[in-house]
C-alpha cells in the first residue's frame, strides 16, 4: 500500500470518529457516510478555524490533536448547517 492510500485511510477514519463525536455532541447526522462527510469537512473547518484564532490545543498525540481539531470543526458545521437548513 502506497503512502497516499494510507494517508487517504487515516483521513477517512479520523472523518468517522470526528463525525461521530460530533453528533454524539449536538445530534447531528446518523450514517457512516454523514460522520465521513461531517468530519473531513469539519477537519478543514476545525484547523482553519483554530489556527485563525492562534489556538494551540496543547495535546502532544498527533492524532488525538487531528481527531479534536476535526471534531470541533464538524460540530460548528453541524451547527451551521442547521441554521441554513
Amino acid at each position: 500500500m502506497n503512502a497516499n492510500a494510507q494517508a487517504l485511510i487515516v483521513m477517512a477514519v479520523i472523518g468517522l470518529i470526528a463525525g461521530f463525536l460530533a453528533s454524539l455532541v449536538v445530534g447531528g447526522p446518523g450514517n457512516l457516510v454523514q460522520y465521513l462527510v461531517a468530519g473531513i469537512v469539519g477537519a478543514f473547518v476545525g484547523g482553519l478555524l483554530l489556527g485563525s484564532l492562534g489556538v494551540n490545543l496543547g495535546i502532544r498525540n498527533e492524532l488525538v490533536s487531528q481527531i479534536v481539531t476535526a471534531t470541533i470543526g464538524a460540530i460548528v458545521v453541524i451547527l451551521v448547517a442547521r441554521l441554513i437548513t
